[in-house]
């Protein structure tokens, strides 16, 4: 008899020990989820952060590296008068307010290597043969230094010939650099989707292109000759120093955040002009 009630006893899991092992496992994938959805974020915000830091090195390293060369060229504007309509190597417009944060804008005139010469070439000469001619025209792009040196005016381009509007002051060799003067500006802009965005613009038709994006804010101070320091510079010649503080913001917001939910970086770059005063 006792053997029989072994074989015949049935085991199982009650419905209250069944609601417990759900409500156990509910707590168990909520937890699993809720630390997936942490990581996700914490690598989402990390991602943000990493982002923005970058945008805000790019446009301030190629900033520097462009004010720092500000009037390199000799006698540009002595030779020229204006570059596309600029008659100052810096030109500085305190709060341009391009985007309503008092943000600033910034325009100079700089040089910049475009080609090399490809044969010697003999004072009064009024051709060149150049490595690539194609950054040059008779219009916007008409503004060109030998060797940072000499400045001619460019009055034809064909192929990779040159024709100068006045001969050449002396000879010039083979390999020497040929460099595109223009006038660089840089300000704040909504992109399309009402992103703010640094740009970079060297009015010559080609419009801004951006330099980064999401940035907010664009500050210039600038340091004078007699060493004072100012905003707005009465005149833009005495223009020893600048400096450029740049702010930058992540793409998206975070609603756990104080504020407006954006986290925020700010570099500052104290940049030498190499060129005025000497």
């Amino acid at each position: 008899m006792m053997n029989r009630n072994i074989l015949t006893k049935k085991t199982g899991v009650t419905l209250i020990e069944l609601l417990i092992a759900l409500v156990i496992s509910s707590i168990l994938v909520a937890a699993l989820y809720r630390t997936f959805i942490d990581q996700q974020k914490t690598h989402t915000v990390q991602d943000q952060v990493a982002d923005m830091q970058q945008n805000v090195r790019v446009g301030i390293d190629q900033m520097t590296r462009e004010v720092r060369m500000a009037g390199y060229g000799d006698n540009i504007l002595a030779i020229f008068g204006n570059i596309n309509g600029f008659t100052n190597i810096f030109t500085p417009a305190n709060n341009a307010n391009n985007i309503g944060n008092n943000d600033d804008k910034i325009t100079i005139i700089i040089a910049v290597e475009v080609a090399k010469l490809t044969e010697t070439v003999a004072q009064g000469s009024t051709s060149i043969k150049v490595s690539n001619a194609g950054d040059f025209n008779s219009g916007a792009q008409k503004y060109l230094s030998l060797n940072g040196e000499n400045n001619y005016l460019v009055q034809n381009v064909l192929s990779n010939t040159i024709t100068l509007a006045t001969p050449l002051l002396e000879g010039h060799l083979i390999d020497e650099p040929v460099f595109l003067v223009k006038a660089v500006t840089y300000k704040l802009m909504l992109d399309t989707t009402n992103i703010p965005v640094l740009v970079r613009n060297d009015n010559t038709g080609n419009g801004d292109q951006i330099v980064a994006e999401n940035i907010e804010d664009l500050q210039f101070r600038y340091t004078l000759a007699d060493g004072s320091v100012t905003d707005s510079p009465t005149n833009p010649e005495d223009i020893r120093m600048v400096s450029a503080n740049v702010k930058a913001r992540t793409k998206m917001a975070d609603t756990q955040l104080n504020s407006d939910g954006y986290r925020r970086r700010e570099l500052t770059s104290v940049i030498k002009v190499r060129n005025l005063g000497l």
